[in-house]
């Protein structure tokens, strides 16, 4: 096969994401299943897609590519990327992808892999060279024997195994709005609501823009946006739920809204995930990421818990999960991980276990969170377009790290001031400064240092 004009810019450190058409099209996903296979020498690929009609003819050259290098594809069909990850293991494959945009949009496609074990990829063990292999087109022959097969029945070895994070037992009566944003969350959430029926939860669900469309009517999934909080929360109250979650395209996010439609911030979600996890299992360790990080760790703390730190991004993680053995890891961007699912992260898991924490406490959504929000206000996650980051981050740390009582370099520059800290960080993959500040109980000391930070990026 004959090398690529130019580089692929689809590839980034650790998952593949392009527009259509000139960054990433069927020609490049034959490529990306041709070189996968030979990187991994795999034998065994489990593919999995989510709702855009671009996914499944990408699905379609993926598989292609993996056949002609002899790979039995094990095709989930329509599912969560999630599922990719669990098959993997499950299946004993030799690695998993999933074709899918998230909450890109809709001109965007990519691809999340995952290696033997369900471990991620980076550049160190394998995305580069996919990479340059793609590029090249310098693959071995084809190889005979290649086959795709149907594992879509897998589901229910998926479903049984996010039955054993809940105890059944200790539910109580909710109603609960669950918004799938017309992506690939439906048909398995009705699946996992099967379960929690046959083995007695008094839940009642109901169902907003549950369908898949891949033409997203309602709008691309992705609660994290305030102008699409309103498609959940709205619905919540006119039901008159206890809770509302939703989800992203490939369900690999949740979120949360209480009973008066109330959007749940990212970060105190993680705080409720460790209680979950230490009222079971006392002791364990717990990952978090060091952007906001107060509420979770007073909360860990409480309860003899062990917080980590780790940088943010989904393989900084999960290597420190699987590195420490923590039992959970959470980020303010609504990635949950368990170390019980692989060390992956999971959009299902979270709603389970926090249904059954609220039934437990007797408590609404709304009342647990006022108490943490009202204890660490925290201005949320503030991005800044900025075309040349380091010079305005150079300019903040030499104005503010002199007065600070504690300093943290974990993951962009963190600054703790006793009553106040902010952790800034530059963005990845785009011209932006990330900002988040945190007080402990004075909501107008974050209103105001926002203020004053705001300045002098702005003004930079």
């Amino acid at each position: 096969m004959d090398a690529l004009a130019r580089p692929l810019t689809c590839f980034k450190a650790y998952d593949i994401r392009g527009r259509l058409g000139d960054e990433l099209n069927t020609d490049i996903a034959y490529r990306v299943g041709r070189a996968f296979a030979e990187v991994m020498d795999a034998s065994r690929v489990v593919i999995g897609r989510d709702v855009r009609p671009s996914s499944e003819e990408l699905a379609q050259a993926l598989a292609k590519g993996l056949v002609d290098a002899g790979v039995e594809v094990l095709d989930l069909g329509l599912s969560g990327t999630e599922e990719t990850y669990f098959a993997v293991t499950h299946l004993g494959a030799d690695g998993g992808i999933c074709v899918t945009a998230s909450h890109n949009p809709m001109d965007y496609n990519g691809m999340k892999m995952v290696q033997k074990g369900s471990a991620p990829i980076g550049n160190d063990d394998g995305m580069a060279a996919i990479k340059a292999l793609a590029e090249s087109g310098n693959f071995r022959p084809e190889v005979a024997g290649g086959k795709v097969t149907d594992v879509s029945g897998t589901r229910a070895a998926y479903v049984a195994k996010l039955m054993e994070f809940v105890d059944v037992s200790a539910l109580t009566p909710l109603k609960v709005l669950v918004n799938a944003g017309n992506g690939a969350a439906g048909p398995t959430f009705d699946a996992i609501a099967e379960a929690l029926k046959a083995a007695g939860a008094p839940l009642t669900f109901v169902r907003v823009d549950h369908e898949p469309d891949g033409s997203f009517p309602n709008g691309i999934p992705n609660p994290l946006l305030d102008e699409n909080q309103p498609k959940t929360a709205g619905p919540v109250v006119e039901h008159g739920a206890d809770i509302g979650v939703a989800w992203d395209g490939d369900f690999d996010r949740c979120f949360f809204f209480d009973h008066e439609g109330g959007f749940i911030p990212g970060e105190y979600v993680v705080g409720l995930l460790a209680e979950a996890f230490l009222a079971k299992e006392p002791g364990e360790k717990i990952v978090h990421d060091p952007r906001v990080i107060w509420a979770t760790q007073e909360i860990v703390a409480k309860m003899g818990g062990q917080a980590v730190q780790s940088r943010c991004g989904h393989s900084h993680i999960k290597q420190v999960m699987r590195d420490t053995g923590a039992v959970y890891g959470g980020e303010m961007s609504a990635h949950h991980y368990f170390r019980d699912f692989m060390a992956c992260d999971s959009g299902m898991i979270p709603f389970l276990l926090v249904l059954e924490l609220l039934c437990r406490r007797g408590e609404s959504l709304k009342d647990v969170m006022a108490e943490r929000r009202a204890a660490y206000p925290s201005s949320g996650e503030v991005n800044f377009r900025v075309e040349n980051t380091q010079p305005v981050i150079d300019r903040i740390e030499a104005e503010y790290a002199p007065k600070a009582q504690d300093r943290d370099d974990t993951d962009g520059l963190s600054l703790d001031f006793g009553a106040w800290r902010f952790n800034l960080r530059a963005s990845n993959t785009e011209p932006l400064l990330r900002l988040n500040i945190e007080s402990r109980g004075d909501a107008d000391l974050v209103r105001d240092k926002l203020a004053e930070l705001r300045g002098i990026i702005e003004g930079a």
